[in-house]
This record gives C-alpha cells, structure tokens and sequence, in this order.
C-alpha cells in the first residue's frame, strides 16, 4: 500500500497529517481551499459541495457534487477532487482566472449575495453542467432564464438542466429566482473544456487504503472476501459507503470509531442486474447510479428516488447504508418492504438471503450479525402494476419523514388479488401492513373498500407523538394516503 494521497484541482497531495476521521471540507480549508464553507455540518445546506470524478453512467467518468463535510479525506484516497477555485480557467501568469461559465451565469445574473453558499451552488450547478445525458443547447437563448422556452417547465431548463441537482443547496439571502436563472442560461460545454475532456476517460482506480493515526485507521480493502475477513477480526468496525450518515455522527456527536471500514468500491458490491424473475441492486450502488441505471425499470423505486434527500445526499447514499443503520423513518425500506425486496447478507463463512420483511428485529437492531453485511438487494419479478409512494414531511423535499407510505397492488377485473404494503415512521422498525393487506385482497377495487381499508390502516403501527408529527396525525395519514391512492389510480386500473 501507498502513502494515501488525493488530487485536488490536479495537484496531488498527502492526506497525512490529517486524521483518520477529517472531513473533505476540513481538508480542503485547512489548505487555504475556503471556497468550501461549513454551513450545517450534516449534509443539508450544500455550501460545503465539491465534485469528485466517479465511474460514469454514459461515459466512462462523471463529475459528481458531494457534501464534503460528510466524507473522510481518507475515503477519497486516490481520487480526483475539483472545488469552486479549481472551476476557473487559469490564464497568463499575473492575470486573474477566466470563469467558468456556470460562475459567469451566477454573477451577471445576480445569484450572489452575501457569497457564503455560492461556492456550493457553483459546485452542483457545475455538477448537472457536465452531466452527460443533459440535452444542452449550445446558446439556450433569451428564453433560457425564465424557463419559457421550447422544452422548458418550473424544473427544467430549456436546457435541460434539472433543477432537482440544486436540492440539497440552501440559499439565505438572494432568493433562488436568479440562481434558477443561471442554470437555466448555461448552454454546453465548448470540446476544449478540460473538465468535459476528463470524462471520457476512465475514472481513478480503487485503491487499497490502510490510513493510521494513534491508533485509529480507516481501511478499505481490494476485495469483498479480504474486507469479510477483516470484519470478522474487527466486529466492532464502522463500515461506511457514502458517509452520509456516520458523517453526521463525527460532526455533531463527537462520534470516533477506531476502525472504519470502507465498502464504496468494491466490485462486488456495485453490479445492477435485471434477470428474469429479479431485479439484484448492488449495495454500495450510490442510489444516483441505481436512478440512472435503472431508468425506471422499478417504477416505485423510480417514485422514491426524487424524494430521498437531496441530490447532493443521493450521489453518496447507498440502499446498503439506508438499510444498514436500522433506523424506522429511512425512506427505502417502506417502498423495499412493498417490492417484497430480499437481502444477501455476507460474511467470511459465506452468504445468505434473508426477506426484508424479516431483517428488522427491533429500533435499529437486524438480524444481521457481527461481521456481516448488506452485499445487494434482490426485488423479484414480476412486479406489481398499481405503485404508490407516499411521502409525509414538513419540507417537499430533502426532509425526513413523518410517515412514509409504499403500495404495490395486483388488480385483475376489478379485484385486488394482491396487495403488499409498508410503513415507515410508525414503529420502532419499519414495517409491512398486513392487516391492511388482508382487508384488500379478494374485494374489489372500489371506493367503499378503499375506505374500509383506510380505517384498518389507521391503526397500524404504533405511531408516537415527537417534534416531527402527533401520533393522531401519523395515523391521520395513514388512511388519507389509501384514499390517495385510490383517488389517483382508478382511472388507470383495468376493470
């Protein structure tokens, strides 16, 4: 094994003598980088973005916005970084740097103002700049910047610019009509653009890290089975993907581990397969890369995706880190729960497949062991025609959830014949409405049986009174989104 090192606006640089818990954006600041600025510390407000060179979907890399107050230096051991100073193009020497264009959009079109979260809006903004599947328009035109144009709608640029990729950034004194305003304005980039260059060539290699300091260290290994053996001497090891949420627990708990171990580039855990009776989603898949790979091939997974977080969060987040913690209002579990979903759980011994209706045995607690992990999701197939996920916050997006609803319904000539349903933000774990369920299948499809159900609904669960939601209005919720259901899918269900 190496020194661990890191490129940053392509320059290489050790990550000694930072400890094994330092953070990307702590990194970056303590070399003068200060473009990234520290607003929350736990991934919701984006002024700490940056754009890392991932393994692509369409080309061999993407440039990829992450919360680098969320990620340890030492997973990026290897890897390519470029910040908001690293976007301007350096000219002669003693001249300033020529803005790149998402900077220039952002300045004429009045997007800064106090400047504090610019650099991160830059950063993303940067991010869908380069994504390659965006239907860019060399020059948008004047209609560009308010959305009106051919193609153009309240999200989408004319374009094609997504504004779902500014999610996860928080803007507190401009107002978001003139930022929305340069992302709409920004057109392709030129063929000489370094930056879109790079894509087209293969992203950093993994590589084997072994990072150590007093006693501490953060590890990832080659391969699953050297990984499976390592976890098995070090049971008390953190393993972690993206970071996304043991980064929140090092900045606002304190929280140290001795060993963290790292899973986000193992082979073995990054295949997506559609076969003929399953759909198998590798664990440390970030769920931007299951978004795009699947394209809607699971379309409740494809109703999930754009209300889980941020963009921001999903290009870190893994189905393995959303299941692993156990906590009862992660979003995935619910819509997994409704697919039938199964795991396969790992271990040095070997692996096993356990139903997800079976993983959770109490507040953040499995039925997985010491020394095992998530290795993929498996959905089976065919999948349920009639799909729902129902979302209950106090933000429409990048929130938590106060109840969490997913449906999957068969109705054949009018009559459920099946009907899977699971519930998150209720219980101690997540869980699947099996009395509900019951009441469903074998009637017919109609309004009194929506409303019957609804009523058995209500009272699944044993949901809690917090600062979130009242009990009364978590099972409030729980009927409504049946009768939502109802009221938007009859329509389009065969009779």
């Amino acid at each position: 094994m190496t020194a661990a090192r890191i490129t940053v606006n392509g320059k290489e640089a050790p990550i000694a003598p930072s400890a094994p818990h330092t953070t990307v954006l702590d990194f970056l600041r303590e070399r003068g980088l200060t473009g990234t600025k520290e607003g929350c510390a736990e991934g919701e407000c984006g002024a700490c973005s940056v754009l890392v060179a991932r393994p692509g979907v369409n080309k061999p890399t993407d440039w990829v916005p992450v919360n680098a107050c969320l990620v340890p230096v030492a997973a990026l051991d290897g890897q390519e970084v470029v910040t908001s100073e690293g976007l301007a193009t350096v000219q002669a020497p003693g001249t300033p740097p020529a803005l790149h264009p998402v900077q220039e959009e952002m300045a004429v079109r009045g997007g800064s103002q106090c400047g504090y979260c610019t650099p991160g809006f830059i950063c993303s903004m940067a991010g869908e700049y380069y994504r390659p599947d965006r239907c860019a328009h060399p020059e948008p035109g004047a209609d560009a910047a308010d959305g009106s144009g051919d193609g153009g709608d309240a999200e989408h640029g004319p374009n094609g610019f997504d504004l779902h990729a500014l999610s996860g950034n928080l803007c507190r004194c401009t107002g978001y009509r003139p930022i929305r305003d340069a992302a709409f304005a920004v057109g392709a980039p030129a063929d000489e653009d370094p930056l879109a260059q790079r894509r087209d060539e293969a992203p950093p290699a993994p590589v084997a890290t072994e990072y150590r300091q007093d006693d501490r260290a953060f590890v990832r290994r080659d391969t699953l089975a050297e990984t499976l053996r390592l976890l098995r001497e070090r049971p008390d090891a953190v393993v972690v993907a993206g970071s996304t949420d043991w980064g929140v627990e090092v900045n606002i708990r304190s929280r140290r581990a001795d060993c963290v171990v790292a899973v986000d580039r193992l082979p073995e855990l990054r295949e997506l397969r559609v076969e003929d009776d399953r759909v198998e989603i590798g664990a440390a898949l970030t769920l931007t890369e299951i978004e795009r790979r699947l394209d809607g091939t699971v379309p409740l997974l494809a109703q999930l995706f754009p209300q889980f977080a941020s963009r921001l969060i999903r290009n870190g987040a893994t189905l393995g880190g959303n299941l692993g913690t156990g906590s009862p209002i992660g979003d995935s579990p619910p819509v997994l729960l409704a697919l039938e979903a199964s795991l396969v759980l790992a271990d040095a011994d070997g692996e096993r497949e356990v139903p997800l209706a079976d993983y959770f045995t109490g507040y953040r607690q499995s039925v997985r062991r010491p020394g095992e992990l998530i290795r993929a999701v498996r959905v089976p197939l065919p999948l349920s025609p009639v799909t729902a996920f129902h979302k209950i916050a106090k933000r429409r997006f990048d929130d938590i959830s106060s109840v969490a609803v997913a449906f999957a319904l068969d109705v054949d000539g009018g009559i459920v014949r099946k009907a899977r349903i699971g519930l998150g933000g209720v219980a101690a774990t997540p869980v699947r409405a099996l009395a509900t369920e019951a009441a469903l299948e074998g009637r017919p499809w109609t309004a009194g049986t929506a409303e019957a159900a609804a009523r058995v609904l209500r009272g699944e669960g044993t949901p809690m009174d917090d600062h979130r939601a009242s009990s009364l209005y978590r099972s409030a919720m729980l009927g409504q989104s049946l009768l939502k259901l109802y009221a938007q899918t009859t329509e389009a269900v065969p009779s």
